[in-house]
């Protein structure tokens, strides 16, 4: 595991944070290597298998909703992907935890009689986003 940690973080380049489970894999030699390289370590609680239970929801919708249905080019091309289903994500979609509702939602607008509905086409078509025409 520290092996892959060395070949995953170029030398300065790598996240803050690393959070990980208490699975004997990773061992003290693993936690020397992250914070030699500058990532602190956050250990999850022991016993506690939901403590990064909104982590794996959402790279579990991101999985399911996004790159099971699009062939990744490059680095690149996976960033830009990645931050398109995060726009639809946090602005378009409503969230079963918050009431239906979307975390990033615009302002509402009062809906006129002949108000027609625009439909929004989000990663070519894999999902779409539904506003009010102007």
């Amino acid at each position: 595991m520290k092996q892959q940690l060395r070949e995953a973080t170029e030398w300065g380049k790598g996240p803050r944070f690393l959070i990980r489970d208490n699975d004997d894999k990773f061992g003290s030699s693993f936690d020397a290597v992250a914070e030699g390289t500058g990532i602190t370590v956050l250990r999850t609680p022991i016993g506690a298998p939901n403590a990064n239970a909104v982590c794996e929801r959402f790279l579990r919708s991101v999985r399911r909703e996004c790159l099971d249905h699009v062939i990744i080019l490059g680095e690149q091309h996976l960033r830009t992907i990645l931050g398109r289903y995060c726009h639809y994500f946090n602005g378009a979609r409503p969230h079963q935890g918050i009431g239906q509702r979307v975390p990033n939602k615009p302002p509402a607008r009062r809906r006129t009689e002949n108000g027609s509905i625009t439909e929004i086409p989000i990663l070519g078509g894999l999902h779409h986003e539904y506003r009010l025409a102007a």
